[in-house]
């Protein structure tokens, strides 16, 4: 028997009840700065403001990555946004990003500088800027293109769809908790079947399109991202736990994942315990070491 509900939608909706959960105190319906703050800015031609979450996460490895590669270039500052304290509503963050999210970055080897954001955006930028972590040819740059946006496309669907009502709503509801997880496995199940028959997404070479996806996927199945592992059985993607490890081996991965970060093991106790070095800021290569 289908059940009813007690809420009918009103014709117009307004802001008038808070809508509870962890991150209730900085969802609003309107955009733009709700108070005056500039960014503060370091030495290096890269700015970057951003959180170690999986949108965050992608930059800070790709970054890593072009300096393993040894791009002077992409020498960066990573300055702390405290999404929980409101800092992305900052006038300054908003003129960066009008959409207040992070991860947002400043380029200050243009004239004038170049802002870029939207994580997927950033990592194209960065890509193309320094040739590297994107294919040249047509029809495999294409490829990569795909996969990197069904990361974007996709990724919402599992944190804002799965993970918060599974992790964060302020109630357990059966039919949102039922449906995001059959789309996050789904989700899992498209990526299981390419990685059988590819090391990456793409085929042999890793991309941009790997990181982005690392970021929320093999976050997923190697490090129980919403305490879920064992609800989504995350240990029957093996071919995507074998992609995911392999990239997490990466030492420019490993430094990556610990820049912006602030939350210490016990605060994630479900989470596989990571005792790497947590750099909050970074603004040198020795910071992560």
């Amino acid at each position: 028997m289908p059940k009813t509900s007690s809420y009918t939608p009103p014709k117009v909706w307004q802001n008038i009840n808070k809508n509870g959960g962890k991150w209730a105190n900085i969802n609003r319906p309107t955009a733009g700065a709700t108070h005056e703050k500039e960014l503060p800015v370091g030495k290096h031609p890269l700015q970057l403001y951003s959180l170690a979450t999986p949108n965050g996460v992608k930059v800070t490895i790709l970054l890593e990555e072009l300096l393993a590669l040894g791009h002077k270039g992409a020498e960066y500052d990573a300055f702390l946004i405290k999404i929980s304290d409101s800092e992305q509503f900052g006038s300054g963050f908003v003129a960066l990003n009008p959409n207040s999210k992070i991860p947002a970055l400043l380029d200050r080897s243009t004239s004038p500088g170049t802002r870029v954001f939207e994580s997927g955006a950033i990592l194209l930028y960065l890509a193309e800027k320094f040739g590297e972590f994107i294919p040249d040819e047509q029809s495999a740059r294409a490829e990569c293109y795909s996969w990197l946006f069904w990361q974007m496309g996709s990724a919402p669907y599992l944190g804002g769809g799965f993970g918060h009502f599974y992790a964060y709503a302020p109630e357990k509801f059966e039919y949102p908790i039922d449906r995001y997880a059959m789309e996050a496995k789904r989700q899992l199940d498209v990526l299981d079947q390419n990685l059988s028959a590819r090391r990456y997404l793409c085929g042999d070479n890793y991309y941009i399109a790997d990181i982005a996806a690392y970021a929320w996927y093999g976050n997923l199945v190697l490090n129980n991202s919403y305490n879920a592992a064992e609800f989504l059985d995350v240990v029957s993607y093996r071919h995507v736990a074998r992609w995911a490890m392999e990239i997490e081996r990466r030492p420019a991965v490993e430094r990556g994942r610990r820049v912006n970060k602030t939350w210490r093991p016990e605060d994630r106790p479900w989470e596989r315990r990571d005792e790497l070095k947590r750099a909050p800021e970074r603004h040198d290569a020795s910071d992560l070491d």
